[in-house]
């Protein structure tokens, strides 16, 4: 591991510190004040990001709210995932959600999340029972409602940086439970390590790459 390396990531946590606990108390607002139905388009929103870009991803989201009303069907969905990538796959992920969260009216999966205080239980809860939706989505999903602070978000920015910086070997093509738990733990340990809280690790690494703090 380079100091150089480490001097950079830790100058950037000083240029964007405030914006990164700025986006955090956002977040947390999010999960107490916004309704079931706004909680559910922050969970569609993760359900677009595997492979896509973040900020075309939450542009589809935003047309979906604007233009379309509840009960969407994947084919209706489809004219609005401009730039999403996997969009037959994503909209059918969408609509299966979205039944879910909606069953019988009753919101039973945001009522799990809601009375779960266990937030890896939370997790495990999310990666079981809706299609689609990996660790990865699933912690990001948590972090943008104001939970899982003490989890990674390993996209693609993350690991190639956590490679530059010594903490895993090769960027892995694919993430079985036991291999992202495994990551994460090495991520959370190299935060002990510089000072930089794990959910703010991310947001430095995210920007090193893509250059803005974003969802």
């Amino acid at each position: 591991m380079k100091n150089k390396n480490i001097n950079e990531i830790k100058d950037i946590y000083a240029k964007i510190k405030p914006e990164i606990v700025q986006r955090i108390k956002v977040f947390e607002q999010t999960g107490r004040n916004m309704s079931r139905d706004e909680l559910f388009y922050e969970l569609g929103f993760c359900l677009f990001t595997p492979q896509s870009k973040a900020t075309m991803c939450w542009d589809s989201v935003c047309s979906i709210k604007k233009n379309m009303k509840n009960n969407h069907k994947s084919k209706e969905i489809l004219p609005h995932l401009i730039g999403v990538r996997f969009k037959y796959k994503k909209s059918e992920y969408f609509e299966e959600a979205q039944k879910k969260w909606f069953d019988s009216g009753k919101y039973t999966i945001y009522s799990k999340i809601s009375s779960e205080n266990n937030e890896k239980e939370m997790r495990e809860f999310l990666v079981k029972n809706i299609r689609g939706l990996g660790y990865k989505e699933a912690s990001h999903f948590l972090r943008n409602i104001g939970h899982g602070k003490n989890f990674a978000i390993l996209d693609r920015h993350i690991l190639k940086n956590l490679k530059i910086l010594g903490i895993i070997d090769v960027v892995p093509k694919s993430l079985a439970r036991n291999h992202y738990l495994d990551i994460e733990d090495k991520m959370a340990l190299f935060s002990n390590r510089i000072e930089i809280p794990l959910s703010h690790l991310d947001f430095v690494l995210w920007y090193k790459e893509a250059g803005i703090v974003f969802k």
